[in-house]
């Protein structure tokens, strides 16, 4: 029976990049969960993102061959997904004919969007692609890749037998990183008196220019060449980022809209008790999701679209090279929070100092390592 709508979860990696690759793919009932196909396959030799795109690939056939109309495509492939939104170019020669193979299974659907997900939520492919990968290693059959896969995606959902599962670790590809330094602004009057400090434009104290010029020796230090200074337009974050550029090489500082702090609207600049007496169960509906906005405000959900268009494009213009990025807390956050495949409990939890540092490296295959988390060792004498 044909379906209206589908969800494929595709997956890919290889034993060495290159080497004994596999992929793996699930068509989900997007209501429901209910797998309806799964695909698996060892391909002998291969890159990581050939993979990647072979699991894609057999995701869109599975799902043609149910009669979707309708696709969302997950994968922990950044890569991929940006490559095949058109957002980012196929550099590599190699890759160029699965796209193009990709996009032609795509123009037979009425729609489909791809979507980037951390690992965490696609581990039934990544399951299935492990278990290629084996076979691809091992000389097993493929049938057997599936059914071990199977099984592994069980044990990861029970914890019933951590060792069966794969190492979290993976070596990263030899292509060089785009590195991005994460710097929250330094002091202002609102973060002295804990108010929620959003889109005003709050100056920073004394105290927080001294913050800025150690927080810029700081970041000398740690990033001998410096590609770029960007930073939220509002001055608390241009001042931090003229500081900052002044000791990297004067790089002009470059502001971006879509690195401000979220709109507390009616919130701003009043303490949590404040909100907490006025605006009680508005406060307790906002802490309790992220899609839920402040009264005339933003939800840290649209926040962290922007945040990451924002990411997307620094990766995408520095390859291979470090980017000072000035913003705020919650920004910072959001970014950290998708960068660690973390849930939303996360951002309460995190706690990130004024003129602290953040460092994480953003990999070509669209794998990602952070470095360091709320650095302050250069605020001691400040």
């Amino acid at each position: 029976m044909a379906v209206r709508a589908v969800v494929i979860e595709a997956d890919g990696g290889s034993r060495g990049n290159p080497g004994p690759a596999g992929y793996g793919a699930v068509v989900r009932d997007p209501e429901t969960g209910e797998v309806l196909a799964e695909r698996s396959e060892a391909i002998g030799t291969a890159t990581n993102n050939v993979a990647e795109y072979r699991g894609l690939i057999a995701g869109l056939e599975a799902a043609a061959e149910l009669g979707a109309a309708e696709v969302e495509a997950r994968m922990d492939s950044k890569l991929v997904v940006e490559q095949m939104c058109g957002r980012w170019q196929i550099k590599h020669p190699g890759l160029r004919p699965l796209a193009a193979q990709a996009a032609g299974l795509v123009s037979r659907f009425a729609a489909v969007r791809f979507t980037w997900v951390p690992r965490e939520r696609n581990r039934h492919a990544d399951a299935l692609a492990n278990a290629a990968m084996d076979a691809a290693a091992s000389g097993a059959a493929p049938a057997a890749a599936v059914a071990e896969a199977r099984e592994a995606t069980v044990v990861r959902a029970t914890g019933t037998d951590p060792a069966t599962t794969p190492a979290s670790w993976e070596p990263r590809p030899t292509e060089e990183a785009t590195r991005l330094i994460l710097v929250r602004h330094g002091e202002t009057e609102r973060t002295v008196q804990k108010r929620y400090s959003g889109r005003g434009d709050v100056p920073l104290t004394g105290r927080g220019r001294a913050q800025a010029r150690a927080t810029a020796a700081r970041v000398a230090a740690l990033a001998p060449s410096v590609a770029a200074v960007v930073s939220s337009p509002l001055s608390r974050c241009t001042a931090t980022a003229e500081a900052v550029a002044a000791q990297v090489g004067n790089p002009p500082v470059r502001t971006d809209d879509d690195l401000i702090e979220c709109d507390f609207g009616v919130w701003e600049g009043h303490t949590f008790a404040e909100v907490r007496e006025g605006w009680a169960a508005e406060l307790d509906a906002w802490l309790a999701s992220t899609r839920v906005a402040p009264p005339r405000g933003e939800s840290f959900v649209t926040v962290a679209e922007r945040t990451g268009r924002a990411v997307d494009r620094l990766r995408s213009a520095y390859p291979g090279e470090t980017v000072v990025v000035v913003s705020h807390v919650s920004p910072i956050k959001l970014v950290l929070r998708d960068a660690l495949a973390a849930g939303d409990a996360f951002l309460h939890r995190l706690y990130l100092d004024t003129a602290g540092i953040s460092v994480l490296d953003l990999y070509p295959d669209g794998g990602v390592a952070v470095r360091s988390v709320n650095d302050t060792s250069h605020l001691a004498d400040v």
